[in-house]
């Protein structure tokens, strides 16, 4: 699984937790529900930490809280 991928995986993890859909989140987070979309189809080369701490200010989560994830743990790196 690349980065991307993760991380798409889990804005929905978060979605489905806070019983939000995405649309929720763009409007609670102030980010255009177009950059959301793009993010969760993989469309975007780099979300951006801004978007992302955007989207956990959305999900009243730190950036901690964000990345503190499995998902995140098992990520091969990328750089070789």
């Amino acid at each position: 699984m690349d980065t991307r991928k993760a991380v798409a995986d889990r804005i929905y993890q978060l979605c489905k937790t806070q019983l939000i859909t995405p649309n929720a989140l763009s409007y609670r987070a102030g980010v255009p529900q177009s950059t959301i979309k793009s993010i969760l189809n993989n469309e975007t080369q780099n979300a951006g930490i801004v978007t992302i701490k955007k989207l956990c200010d959305g999900f009243d989560i730190s950036l901690y809280d964000f990345f503190d994830a499995d998902i995140f743990r098992t990520l091969e790196q990328e750089i070789k």
